[in-house]
């Protein structure tokens, strides 16, 4: 035993060292490339695919890149989080932003110093490639993998290998369009919302043996496609095959002439899913007779957080229960409702760091990396709702985790709740981005803070900038996406608004209805106005979505026509949120379809 532990020893290393290799001589021909543009000698449009293969974005800011850094499996060490502290300060002005696919982005970075970022990043085991383009983006895991009571079996290692497998590869390096994929682990619920992802993997026991259920073709943007049942069960041993074979297809069949109608949910609407059962046979089929994209011996130790050898934990003074005493502090106390979820491991539980809207400094960031040490296993957690979960925590150690996120303003309570708003950056840098929709996330918070009824408390408002859906806003109990519109010739920023999106009684993921569109500065009031009738007039037992359905959309119609054409305007009307200028609707070249 000793030897073979060896053996593995040697070659990890190995591994490590032709990886490192590999890694740090795309970077420099990134920069020579991005020097290449910026003498004159190449074009943007020869370098833009080349550029955003490497998790590069352009900003409607000339000369500055958004820089996109995947966090596989939403997992990370406290050394890659005390790296994403220092990229923070020294080249992102002090902010990173988490988004709803586990990873973090930096704006503003001037295209001369990406390369040297992108080293910063490879020093700790990190990457940007193919975080952004036509690839297989950041593969995404339920971030109570491995902690949770009702977990099947801990879904982590698979979704490392399946991420490492599929990267820098030819077949998923430029594809009709993005392609997501994500796992979940949990018995009964979609943690991970695989029904909007393109490969949605559930983990299931079938006759002792391990193995997958899959559905495919889910995804959001302007028009919203639920995922389909592709195999009740995977076998654990071909999931990396069926997984190409998926691919393969849509490699095949999607649109490379139209990038609206790209995704592979439009090539199962245009042919079927029994056509598509059948294309994904035939690849299947290949890949097991002639050969695929092999599952990595093994894969670098840290890529994605996950490590070979967990941490060792200190059973020591361990309390059996959570103490579910009040104490003197209510603040604590909510906390501790809200945002402490006790786990499958005995006397350890997990804290939610709710992150307002995604938005970390650099000092935060460091502040999270030290109470991981210290008082976790040394991993963060990122999770789509933009939030940040610290696990492993002895429950003796909760005061002390709340005092040390107390120093950072991090101990918000409400996590999961309604104030804990999803958004995107929206017009703030997106060049499709319509409205600056953190402002609006803001306005908004002030708004549902004042209500105290549980039934509210417990719904979720996502909103985008655009109707790409960056901010999820198709599957929250409340949604909004930015549109503009024209009031006696004055351009208005305005969101359209959905009501019951989520999921129904029996877990499967159900899009919100479209109410009407209502002009940004009126958004809040039309909240309000919902949230008053629905505590008015549900019933007893019912959820959002069924009490959206039983009134139907004409009643909510009604209930905002005055703010959606408002007989009379005011200055602010005619300014998004945030803004003290009129509003002006300015769009640059979209790239996240390119």
């Amino acid at each position: 035993m000793p030897i073979a532990l060896e053996e593995d020893q040697v070659l990890r290393k190995q591994l490590e060292i032709q990886h490192e290799g590999t890694v740090r001589e795309e970077i420099e021909i990134f920069r020579k490339k991005a020097l290449s543009l910026l003498d004159g000698e190449i074009t943007d449009n020869e370098f833009r695919p080349f550029r955003l293969k490497h998790g590069i974005y352009g900003q409607r800011q000339q000369g500055v890149q958004m820089v996109r850094c995947k966090i596989p499996g939403g997992l990370l060490t406290v050394p890659q989080v005390e790296r994403l502290a220092e990229i923070a300060d020294d080249f992102g002005g002090g902010k990173g932003h988490l988004t709803t696919r586990q990873n973090i982005q930096y704006h503003f970075i001037p295209l001369r110093r990406v390369p040297d970022l992108m080293h910063k990043l490879a020093d700790v085991g990190l990457t940007n490639r193919e975080a952004c383009f036509n690839t297989v983006r950041n593969v995404t895991v339920c971030n109570w993998a491995g902690i949770a009571q009702d977990e099947v079996f801990d879904v982590r290692p698979y979704a490392q290998r399946v991420a490492y497998a599929f990267l820098r590869k030819d077949l998923t390096g430029n594809l009709p369009r993005k392609f997501k994929i994500a796992f979940d682990g949990c018995a009964g619920k979609d943690c991970i919302q695989g029904a909007i992802n393109d490969i949605g993997l559930r983990a299931v026991i079938r006759n002792g043996k391990r193995g997958f259920r899959m559905i495919i073709g889910g995804g959001m943007g302007p028009l919203p496609r639920e995922a389909q049942l592709l195999e009740e069960f995977v076998p654990e041993e071909v999931l990396l095959n069926k997984c190409e074979a998926v691919i393969r297809v849509f490699n095949k069949y999607g649109n490379r002439k139209n990038k609206n109608t790209a995704r592979m949910k439009f090539v199962i609407r245009e042919r079927g899913m029994e056509w598509m059962r059948e294309q994904i046979e035939k690849e299947f089929q290949d890949v097991r007779t002639n050969g695929g994209i092999a599952w990595p011996e093994m894969v670098p130790e840290g890529f994605g957080g996950y490590r070979s050898k967990p941490q060792m934990l200190t059973n020591g003074d361990l309390l059996p229960v959570l103490n579910s005493s009040w104490s003197a502090d209510p603040a604590y106390d909510a906390w501790l409702e809200t945002n402490v979820v006790e786990q499958q491991q005995l006397g350890y539980a997990s804290v939610i760091v709710r992150v307002d809207q995604g938005n970390l400094s650099g000092d935060q960031l460091r502040g999270i990396a030290r109470i991981a040490s210290v008082c976790g296993d040394g991993l963060v957690r990122v999770a789509i709702e933009q939030n940040l979960v610290l696990s492993f925590v002895q429950l003796r150690r909760l005061p002390q985790v709340y005092a040390e996120l107390s120093k950072i303003g991090l101990a918000e309570s409400g996590a999961r709740q309604i104030e804990d708003i999803i958004t995107c950056p929206g017009a703030y840098t997106c060049n499709l981005g319509i409205t600056k929709t953190m402002n609006l996330g803001a306005a908004l918070q002030e708004v549902v803070r004042r209500y105290e009824d549980p039934e509210v408390k417990r719904l979720a408002i996502k909103a985008s900038g655009c109707p790409n859906s960056c901010g999820h806003h198709w599957i929250g109990d409340l949604g909004f996406y930015g549109n503009a519109r024209k009031i006696e010739g004055k351009e208005i920023p305005y969101y359209q608004m959905l009501l019951g999106g989520g999921y129904d009684e029996e877990g499967i993921m159900r899009f919100g209805l479209a109410v009407q569109s209502i002009p940004a500065r009126l958004a809040p009031e039309a909240v309000r106005r919902v949230l008053d009738h629905f505590i008015a007039n549900r019933l007893e037992g019912e959820s959002f979505r069924n009490y959206v359905l039983r009134f139907k959309v004409e009643t909510f119609r009604g209930m905002t026509s005055d703010l959606a054409k408002p007989a009379e305007t005011f200055p602010e009307m005619y300014q998004d949120w945030g803004d003290e200028a009129a509003y002006s609707l300015q769009l640059g070249r979209g790239e996240c379809a390119v």
